[in-house]
């Protein structure tokens, strides 16, 4: 499943920022990175927890301070990786999607792209969508 978090991820940006020289690559790799990770683990792990978002995004600003070129570009992986969140559903399963307010273990759930099953094949055509949808208005506009 890449079209879907690539698509709206880059269409979330643009609609935001409007911006041509913002790290769209970036927010790419954000976007895929905790499926990317986590299938390794066999199950959704860390990653797909707003908590986890949250102490990464804090120690990206604390990592960077002073050093505004590196901080824009670490943000922008971070950023890709809370829009994985919200675009994968995440928060749809409150135990995973908190972790570890509730304790440390870390249940056994799968990550929320292998639910959806046949799902994923609209998901994905839709995000195909958004791509065309926002390569035609970056290259139209003056942005």
């Amino acid at each position: 499943m890449f079209l879907w978090f690539i698509g709206t991820s880059v269409a979330t940006i643009w609609f935001v920022f409007h911006d041509k020289k913002f790290a769209y690559r970036l927010v790419v790799a954000g976007a895929l990175a905790p499926d990317a990770i986590e299938v390794f683990l066999g199950h959704a792990g860390p990653l797909h927890s707003v908590v986890t978002m949250v102490a990464i995004m804090a120690a990206v600003m604390l990592i960077t301070y002073g050093r505004k070129k590196s901080r824009s570009k670490m943000l922008a992986v971070v950023i890709g990786m809370f829009l994985h969140l919200v675009f994968d559903g995440a928060f749809a399963n409150t135990e995973m999607f908190w972790w570890p307010l509730w304790g440390f273990e870390f249940g056994d759930y799968a990550l929320p792209v292998f639910d959806r099953g046949l799902w994923n094949i609209p998901l994905e055509l839709i995000g195909g969508a958004l791509l065309y949808w926002t390569y035609t208005n970056v290259k139209d506009t003056n942005a």
